[in-house]
């Protein structure tokens, strides 16, 4: 009799408040507007909502000067600049900002400390967008930490006035850990932790931990540039369990089915549920499987749209 293999379901995983919002926002603009509808950068960091929402007319640029005189550009969930905002009001774009509030709560404390004259310390990932976007807030005044190792190295007008800030999606202990030896440089520095990550990010990680310990193999769906993705997958080898990023059931190699008895299956944030379902049955099809919810918290967070989308009915030609 052939055994029958466990999947667990840590909870919650797939979509955050943050990510509706900003698709919803394009989704919404389409159906007002019509096609096209520019989206500056990836709404979202996941390949299919974008393959999706191209097929439905978005067309995802890089730079503004892709965007007509007067077109609709929709700003991404990550966040832009000053700069990118002010360029798009220059060239007379209809702009709408899809940036995810927890971020722009992270914007808000950029400007304030630089406004009262500190040195903005940003703990991320150099390139990524979001950082790309918080660095932006006060150029002159933010540098970028990227490990505790490069602590040391960071120059700074006044040890005296300084506050850190941390992108979003990053892993809950890499901050605390690069946030500790700020505070031994710097005894004076002003901050909060961990706590600019996200809910959402800080939930999934929390738990995929809380099931890891069970599972011979974790299974990551998310884009290989979504951010939180890739620190579940980190989570996990660092737990000492094997664990892959996969975009779909399509990279699943049946080979890491067939040697594993309990498989953990998360996604990350930006991902559709929909594709850890395909996963789930992608599995199912090696052998016979027990699927369990695992949840560790309940996410009731909404973010409301711009006011400009709230209320009903069509504003073709605005």
């Amino acid at each position: 009799m052939t055994a029958v293999r466990r999947v667990l379901l840590p909870a919650p995983r797939s979509f955050c408040a943050g990510v509706e919002r900003a698709i919803e926002i394009v989704e919404r603009l389409l159906e007002r507007h019509g096609p096209p509808v520019y989206v500056r950068n990836q709404i979202v960091h996941n390949t299919h909502v974008v393959a999706d929402l191209e097929s439905r007319g978005a067309v995802f640029i890089a730079d503004l000067d892709e965007v007509p005189e007067h077109a609709v550009v929709v700003f991404s969930a990550h966040g832009v600049a000053p700069a990118v905002e002010r360029e798009a009001a220059e060239r007379g774009l209809d702009a709408v900002d899809a940036t995810c509030p927890l971020v722009a709560k992270v914007h808000a404390e950029a400007k304030r400390a630089a406004e009262a004259g500190d040195t903005v310390v940003l703990i991320g990932h150099e390139g990524h967008e979001e950082v790309v976007g918080t660095m932006g807030v006060a150029p002159e005044r933010t540098v970028l930490v990227e490990s505790a190792e490069a602590v040391p190295a960071l120059e700074v007008a006044d040890p005296a006035k300084v506050t850190y800030l941390s992108q979003t999606t990053l892993s809950v202990t890499e901050v605390e850990q690069i946030a500790a030896a700020l505070k031994e440089r710097f005894p004076g520095i002003k901050g909060q932790g961990a706590e600019d990550i996200c809910y959402a990010t800080s939930n999934r990680q929390a738990a995929v931990a809380a099931v890891v310990r069970e599972a011979d193999l974790v299974l990551v769906v998310g884009s290989a540039n979504s951010s939180n993705s890739n620190r579940l997958v980190e989570l996990a080898v660092e737990a000492g369990v094997a664990a892959h990023l996969i975009e779909d059931a399509g990279q699943l190699d049946r080979a890491w089915v067939e040697g594993a008895r309990t498989i953990a299956v998360t996604a990350g944030a930006s991902a559709p549920p929909a594709l850890v379902d395909e996963v789930v049955a992608a599995i199912g099809a090696v052998g016979p499987v027990e699927v369990v919810e695992r949840p560790v918290a309940e996410e009731t967070q909404e973010f409301l749209l711009p006011q400009r989308l709230r209320a009903a009915g069509p504003d073709r030609g605005r």
